[in-house]
């Protein structure tokens, strides 16, 4: 991968870690790999070439990979040999009834949300472990409690920090850090299409902007090497139901 110059870092290029963001074409992922461009040589992944056209002239690192492509996951971590941070954004999302949730949409939630974060990481485990690197799952409320109408989300949810927890007590050996990020209510395209499903009003000035999950990450990418953070939540500033 090539490196993303920025006039404003004095780091030398061959010195600049490398950040790895999946699901980065909009929302969340987005505001982090232009945050972590600042710092960090980003890989910005996204579903299409058309998606990541727009972070490619930010000066990112910018590949269309289907991550829920046994193959194209392979594809990504082979091209890389050093990873500092990976973060996991992608993810689908939307209020679902019980009944409404047919095996074919477990399945298709569960290989966006639990399984192509779970195998990049572990594809990516090696290149890791040399950096002693992080890796951030950006988890939801829905993380640790339940959310009504919204089985299948919840459930992968849950997983997802499952996994986490797990990946971070079993590469403790290896100084990989492991972190959740969890924000409530976030104004992302998600939530929008999420209350417009349930046909309720939209209210952005009540909702967490993109960048400030930004800063969260942050948060956890710069901590002293001597500290470990496992889970942050990021919550609106008046709680939402």
């Amino acid at each position: 991968m090539p490196h993303t110059s920025n006039p404003s870092d004095p780091t030398p290029p061959s010195e600049r870690p490398v950040a790895i963001v999946a699901g980065a074409t909009s929302g969340m992922g987005l505001a982090i790999a232009l945050d972590l461009a600042t710092t960090h040589d980003v890989v910005a992944v996204g579903r299409t070439a058309a998606s990541v056209e727009a972070l490619r002239l930010a000066g990112i690192t910018a590949v269309a990979v289907d991550l829920t492509d046994d193959g194209a996951r392979a594809a990504l971590a082979a091209s890389v040999d050093r990873v500092d941070v990976v973060v996991h954004c992608a993810a689908v999302g939307q209020g679902l009834s019980i009944d409404e949730a047919t095996p074919e949409v477990w399945r298709s939630y569960l290989e966006l949300n639990v399984i192509a974060p779970a195998d990049l990481t572990r594809l990516l485990l090696a290149p890791l472990r040399r950096a002693r690197g992080t890796v951030i799952f950006i988890g939801s409320g829905a993380s640790t409690k339940a959310v009504p109408g919204s089985a299948v989300y919840t459930a992968s949810k849950h997983a997802l920090r499952g996994f986490a927890d797990v990946l971070r007590i079993d590469e403790a050996p290896h100084g990989i850090r492991v972190a959740t990020v969890a924000p409530g209510q976030t104004d992302t395209p998600m939530l929008q299409r999420s209350i417009a499903a349930a046909g309720a009003a939209y209210e952005p000035e009540r909702y967490i902007t993109v960048e400030s999950v930004a800063r969260a990450v942050r948060f956890v990418v710069d901590a002293s090497p001597d500290v470990h953070l496992t889970d942050v939540a990021v919550r609106p500033r008046t709680e939402l139901r």
